[in-house]
């Protein structure tokens, strides 16, 4: 846009009252009725919902290495189209993410893009290997600032090199955040464990290697004094578990995707890879279950687990078919269909659990503000009315392995704000 005035009129900030933001450069300059537009750009959005640009905890960019599957740069463009502001890139790329020179070259691959910050997550283990630690200090004190740490994709499942970790994160008010996942449990593992997986004769995936690992983690957590945050929580068992920890005022934070609030694994039954996904779409009653809890705020926040796969690796038979689905594009809109229109949160509720929190945990600044004078223009506006069928031909990713093709989904993302400036207007990037 030309200006670095705008003025959004008679949005619904939060889905309370219309009211209008202006906009001056990189800053909320003033919140309120009949403002007066002077020499701003005007956006009408009345019936529209702003709220503050979403921040994913979890997002696979695959840069370095995967570039055939996504770049930083056209993940980020799927992140503004979605309405993210900021995403944490996962570590699993090749190289991994284990020294502060790849998460540097990350980070500055996101300054570059400029369509929504980037902020890398190291690896907790070198190479992914859960054997020695990674340079945890190092990538803290990097340019990038790196405060989560992740093996996602594997389980730290060595009980002391995973206590090691968190009582290093302290050092700098880092946090460990835990793929959970026993591995002797899940090997060959293609689907959910379970009724499905019995009749179909596919190998299944338990609850209890997911519930085991969690119920150590927030244990070993407590016992040093520090933070885990516990990735693409799925199961009814795991969330008993956390509210636990919870109740007893440790410090433990969870995540659930989008396709967890949604999808179940009876879609496994068409045989069709693009439902095959680490961890597995579980049951109809887990599904519920991490709906209320995301609800009472048990999870903390929906996180996407963007998993983008190039179209080899997953048209191809169930077993040697990759897991993981896209999420970036269409996250919101599986929120507003399972856990708006359902009367589970409001949109208050929305940008506390897709922006707020995700933010906080992240430690990342700037970001998960209020909408309010003074703060940063980082903002998402929202159209609620809008149905629409998701066709993956025209995602911003650069793959197109989603669950929802062919699915009608509520709402779409008019217009994304990155510190004032549009990267997404009309509901096309910029």
């Amino acid at each position: 846009m030309s200006t670095t005035k705008i003025l959004i009129r008679g949005a619904k900030i939060l889905g309370g009252e219309p009211q209008d933001v202006l906009i001056d450069g990189e800053t909320i300059a003033a919140v309120g009725a009949g403002l007066e537009a002077g020499d701003a750009q005007v956006v009408e959005a009345a019936g529209r919902i702003l709220l503050p640009g979403l921040v994913d905890l979890h997002t696979h960019l695959r840069e370095p290495g995967r570039e055939d599957s996504e770049t930083v740069l056209t993940g980020t463009r799927a992140a503004a189209v979605g309405g993210y502001t900021a995403v944490h890139a996962m570590a699993n790329t090749f190289p991994v993410a284990d020294t502060a020179g790849v998460v540097e070259q990350v980070w500055r691959l996101g300054r570059e893009s400029g369509y929504c910050d980037v902020q890398p997550v190291g690896a907790v283990t070198v190479g992914l290997e859960g054997k020695q630690l990674a340079e945890l200090g190092a990538m803290a004190d990097s340019a990038a600032g790196v405060r989560v740490f992740s093996d996602d994709g594997k389980c730290v499942d060595d009980a002391v090199i995973m206590r090691r970790a968190l009582e290093y994160v302290k050092a700098f008010d880092g946090v460990v955040a835990q793929h959970a996942q026993e591995p002797r449990l899940t090997e060959g593992a293609q689907m959910n464990e379970g009724t499905v997986s019995g009749e179909l004769g596919l190998r299944g995936w338990p609850a209890v290697a997911e519930e085991s690992i969690i119920a150590r983690d927030v244990l070993l957590a407590a016992h040093v004094g520090s933070r885990v945050h516990i990735c693409h929580l799925s199961t009814a068992g795991s969330v008993e578990i956390v509210r636990w920890a919870k109740s007893k005022g440790w410090d433990v934070t969870a995540e659930v995707t989008p396709h967890h609030l949604l999808l179940t694994d009876e879609l496994v039954r068409s045989y069709d890879p693009v439902y095959k996904v680490n961890p597995p779409l579980r049951t109809e009653a887990d599904v519920m279950a991490l709906r209320e809890a995301l609800a009472d705020g048990t999870i903390d926040c929906v996180a996407t687990d963007h998993a983008p796969h190039p179209h080899e690796d997953k048209d191809c038979e169930w077993a040697a078919a990759a897991m993981g689905m896209v999420g970036l594009e269409t996250a919101l809109s599986v929120v507003q269909h399972t856990m708006v229109e359902t009367g589970l949160l409001d949109w208050a509720g929305v940008a506390d659990r897709m922006s707020w929190r995700p933010a906080a945990i992240g430690r990342l600044a700037g970001h998960g503000r209020p909408v309010s004078a003074g703060e940063p223009a980082n903002l998402t506006l929202v159209d609620p009315a809008y149905r629409g069928v998701v066709n993956p031909a025209g995602f911003a990713s650069r793959s197109r392995n989603t669950p929802y093709e062919g699915i009608e989904l509520p709402g779409q993302v008019i217009a994304t704000f990155l510190r004032g400036k549009a990267t997404v207007m009309d509901g096309k990037l910029t």
